[in-house]
């Protein structure tokens, strides 16, 4: 079972600049309202708390019948449709198309370079594409959905819809009703579930499945962890903790940046989930919190200095693992050499383990708020952990700040405006504020 390590984040290791207990004691009120608001099932987004006891039977059918006739394994998606596939890829296959089959590969951008350079090795009769979209009319997914229907029709004539499968709305939306004009293979994502919180649906499981990891031992790690952090009592709640740390790091220490750092390379895909999850969800009227990824060592180079005697805007967010399920010995070679020798015996879990304690207390000792959640082993299961984790974190959190951590009004603003620019029927609006925007935009530039 993960564990969240806070003794960083608490007025006495850290001295006045943490919180105590007394102001957590205080908050319990807040906490309560936050959590009826789960318990109660008030809003229908919450259906993701559901997903920990779906059945995968047609999730398993599916990715065995293209184990047994593909190649390549092509995700179209954007944001939580293409981030939580790829979380679980890098962190239980690393250099997978290094080492196995079917390769994949995670289209989720419009770069057309990109696009490109997947077309040119990839043989599309030995290809399926999982097209990830709830409604199947975000531009980007639609536009490489399109492009991918056109080049399978021109390798597989009548048969291109055979290597499709569409992970969308169960019943409604554009892309469920062409995969049932085409007799497409598809997997439902639930009405309530919205993209960030969907690695745990079909979305993330179909992947894991084709990677050959037993989508079950994810949700199996998710049940577990959803008990512990069902309770109403702070103390006992590791997800409400969370949360409310940082939600009192934020609106009493005005520590408005949260960094991500797991402490192992694998796992730097989980950190940009994160992202996607707490600022999307949280970041609304003003209010939330600003995430962004790192990944230790690496970044602690590149970064700690930053951390330790910069702005004290920020609360870092480690992830330690305690067994790698893989160790290499540091040889004793250089004996005469000091700068070396110190590390012959050890191991190199053993140095990442302490380069990583060894950070807690830096930062700790200069007074700089952080916490650590313990993974026991990088596995389906403890995955699966960190991911339902995080979700009702979020959840809660939102609650706590006030706002709707289901949502996402500016992003829908956005993608108004390339509905416009791009002549969806309907935006013509839209299409006239860019272009007076540009107008403005002209005397401004050198």
């Amino acid at each position: 079972m993960i564990e969240l390590n806070f003794s960083n984040m608490m007025e006495e290791v850290i001295g006045v600049k943490g919180i105590t207990e007394k102001l957590l004691e205080s908050f319990k009120n807040r906490v309560e309202e936050a959590h009826l608001q789960i318990v109660g099932r008030k809003w229908k987004e919450l259906e993701f708390l559901e997903l920990p006891d779906k059945e995968t039977s047609e999730i398993k059918r599916i990715a065995k019948e293209i184990r047994g006739d593909s190649d390549n394994f092509l995700i179209l998606g954007i944001g939580g449709s293409a981030l939580g596939p790829r979380a679980i890829l890098e962190a239980l296959s690393p250099l997978h198309n290094l080492l196995k089959s079917p390769r994949i590969f995670i289209y989720d951008n419009v770069d057309p370079r990109t696009l490109k350079q997947i077309l040119s090795i990839i043989d599309l009769k030995k290809t399926t594409v999982n097209v990830i979209s709830k409604s199947g009319s975000t531009a980007e997914t639609a536009a490489s959905f399109m492009i991918l229907w056109d080049e399978m029709k021109k390798a597989m004539g009548n048969d291109a819809a055979k290597r499709f499968v569409a992970t969308t709305d169960p019943e409604s939306g554009t892309l469920r009703k062409l995969a049932t004009e085409n007799n497409m293979r598809t997997l439902p994502i639930g009405e309530g579930i919205g993209g960030r919180y969907s690695v745990l649906s079909p979305v993330g499981l179909l992947l894991s499945e084709v990677i050959g990891i037993d989508s079950d031992e994810l949700l199996k790690g998710a049940k577990d962890i959803h008990r512990k952090c069902s309770d109403h009592e702070l103390w006992q709640n590791p997800a409400y903790m969370f949360g409310s740390l940082l939600y009192l790091m934020n609106t009493e220490e005005k520590r408005d940046i949260n960094v991500m750092i797991p402490y192992a390379d694998s796992l730097k895909s989980l950190s940009e989930w994160f992202c996607q999850l707490w600022a999307e969800s949280l970041g609304k009227l003003g209010l939330g919190m600003t995430p962004y990824p790192s990944v230790g060592t690496t970044d602690q180079h590149s970064q700690l200095q930053l951390w330790m005697e910069g702005p004290e805007d920020k609360v870092v967010i480690f992830i330690r693992i305690n067994n790698y399920g893989v160790d290499i010995s540091i040889p004793g070679v250089f004996e005469d050499i000091e700068g070396m020798h110190y590390l012959s015996g050890h191991s190199l879990s053993g140095l990442i383990k302490a380069e990583e304690e060894s950070t807690e207390l830096a930062l700790a000792k200069n007074g700089r708020p952080n916490l650590t959640i313990n993974i026991p082993l990088i596995d389906a299961y403890h995955l699966g952990q960190l991911f339902h984790f995080f979700e009702i974190a979020t959840a809660f959190t939102g609650f706590l700040i006030g706002i709707n951590p289901f949502n996402q009004p500016s992003v829908e603003e956005g993608k108004n405006f390339t509905y416009g620019m791009m002549g969806k029927k309907g935006f013509d609006s839209k299409k006239l504020e860019v272009e007076q925007a540009r107008d403005k935009k002209v005397c401004w530039k050198i």
